[in-house]
């Protein structure tokens, strides 16, 4: 306290400040930051998203910061936007990015829960153990784990997907040749790799559940499954939601598990969002079109996760200083 006291006093010596912008100076390191890794990268991304940026006009300008003025690259307005609105490939990649969150959001809803429920109940035992093990994702480089299950539904007889259909008599299936099974293959990986945080909040949430209305409901005659629906799911409702919300944001900007498995194939027809916007910008040379592809990709989630806070009434109680 009085080390801060005497640093206050130094800044009221220096003539054109005051003692009371000692706090200022203390978050401008914080702001620099801020600005220099956060807001800069974004006003850059906005602005090559209006040009034309591409590898030979981008490096093409004069010095070694020319890059930071876009180099050559010309001004096309909204050229960009206009040509991945009207792309099919864009609305393609579009639509199956969101089936992709639907589909990957329930899995592990349905899956943590279920988990949740287990590793929290008075009759099993071990449970110490069993959380231990929940956590042992989070641990593994999303890398290896992904290239592992990529392994896992390998289209050859030793992939351990086709090693199981085989032990019950059903022939080997190409996962990652067809549509819908690489799909499918898609969400089983990324379940597994979100399921362990979505466990996390879920029996936090479960341990906060009032024994007395248990109690009380037991009492009126409610059995398991009217507890849980009447009890237990409002009371966890809240907090798990707002994790539901967070990997959805997280299966949207999926990027890894298509790109490792297929590249978004077959045919470009599982490429989710990022993947496109990747292979345009880099693949394709085309920076600007990588530009807005994102920048509308940021628009559609942010929007999304604006309606889930707001319809959840997830900011209650959150003060506005």
């Amino acid at each position: 306290m009085s080390a801060i006291s005497t640093v206050g006093d130094r800044v009221a010596d220096v003539p054109f400040l005051e003692k009371r912008d000692l706090s200022l100076l203390l978050v401008l390191p914080g702001l620099f930051v801020f600005a220099a890794f956060m807001l800069f990268p974004v006003l850059y991304l906005v602005g090559i998203s209006f040009t034309n940026a591409a590898p030979a006009n981008l490096f093409a300008g004069d010095g070694a910061f020319s890059v930071l003025t876009f180099g050559e690259a010309t001004f096309v307005g909204l050229r960009n936007y206009v040509s991945v609105l009207t792309d099919p490939q864009f609305w393609n990649s579009f639509g199956i990015t969101w089936l992709f969150v639907a589909t990957s959001v329930a899995l592990k809803l349905s899956l943590s829960i279920t988990i949740a429920l287990v590793v929290t109940s008075d009759r099993v035992r071990g449970k110490r153990l069993m959380r231990s093990l929940i956590v042992l994702p989070m641990g593994l480089p999303a890398i290896f784990t992904i290239t592992v299950w990529r392994g896992i539904f390998s289209s050859a007889q030793f992939g351990l997907a086709n090693q199981l259909l085989g032990s019950v008599g059903i022939e080997a299936i190409a996962w990652l040749s067809g549509r819908w099974t690489a799909f499918m293959a898609y969400n089983v990986t990324e379940a597994w790799l979100s399921y362990p945080f979505m466990v996390i909040i879920t029996v936090s949430a479960l341990q906060d559940v009032s024994e007395e209305l248990h109690e009380a409901a037991k009492v009126d005659g409610a059995g398991y499954l009217s507890r849980f629906l009447h009890v237990t799911v409002p009371s966890i409702k809240r907090p798990v939601l707002f994790a539901a919300i967070l990997t959805a944001a997280a299966s949207f900007q999926q990027f890894l598990v298509p790109y490792v498995f297929n590249q978004g194939g077959p045919a470009r027809a599982n490429e989710l969002i990022v993947v496109y916007g990747y292979r345009e910008a880099l693949s394709f040379s085309e920076y600007g079109r990588g530009a807005a592809i994102s920048l509308i990709a940021v628009v559609f989630i942010g929007t999304f996760m604006w309606l889930n806070v707001k319809r959840g009434r997830l900011a209650e109680g959150v003060s506005e200083q």
